[in-house]
């Protein structure tokens, strides 16, 4: 068993994932800013922590992550704010997670990311802001001492998960539609690459596919934590 910490834990995909790690036996910790939210994280079987990442210092964040196993960070400004608040949470915060993380010796660090969050970011980018934060804080996260993984699912859907996924990058002015991907899916990626010492140093971009999760997560081609 271990104890597992999710930041973001009112998302949809940690919702999702918070029930999965705790049928395999795991204590969860769902990190929370509004308390209102506690009700729902209870329901999955994760306990509720109320913490602003927004706000936290870096001591804050090691007391709230000292016993813990492994981090996932799930969190996002959502595009609410302004690029200033998109920084501050997508960037900032997360950077500050990540020295969180060491200083209370955890080593496992899971960061949900976005499949095209490598690269020069185009200056008619749709998301821009928050693209040039997330990919400033995964360039940061290969930087650490930790035990990274790098998650980076497609357009995010609602749709039911099939527990399959393929791994690759999306080519340059493809559909957006062609990297659909289940938030449940997601989910289970999360808990799959927790369960892999072989996603360790791995950026794994992926939508929904037809490669068994477990299988997909562990034999990841090097060449994409290449992130420049």
């Amino acid at each position: 068993m271990s104890r597992i910490v999710i930041i973001g834990g009112h998302g949809k995909v940690a919702l999702l994932a918070a029930p999965l790690l705790v049928e395999a036996g795991h204590e969860v910790v769902s990190i929370i800013r509004n308390p209102d939210q506690a009700a729902d994280i209870t329901a999955t079987g994760a306990t509720p922590l109320v913490l602003s990442i927004e706000d936290a210092d870096v001591a804050e964040l090691t007391r709230a992550f000292t016993g813990a196993d492994a981090i996932v960070w799930s969190a996002g400004a959502g595009g609410k704010g302004g690029p200033q608040r998109t920084d501050a949470v997508d960037r900032a915060a997360a950077i500050r997670s990540m020295e969180a993380a060491a200083a209370a010796g955890v080593k496992r660090y899971v960061m949900v990311s976005f499949i095209t969050a490598y690269g020069e970011v185009a200056d008619d980018h749709p998301l821009r802001a928050y693209a040039i934060a997330k990919i400033a804080a995964d360039r940061h996260l290969q930087t650490t001492g930790l035990d990274w993984t790098i998650l980076g699912p497609g357009l995010l859907t609602l749709e039911e998960p099939t527990g399959a996924i393929t791994v690759a990058r999306l080519a340059p002015g493809s559909a957006s539609d062609s990297g659909r991907t289940s938030r449940a899916n997601v989910a289970r990626t999360i808990a799959a690459v927790l369960a892999e010492p072989a996603s360790i140093g791995k950026v794994i971009p992926f939508y929904d596919g037809d490669t068994p999760i477990a299988q997909a997560v562990a034999d990841v081609p090097q060449e994409y934590a290449d992130l420049s």
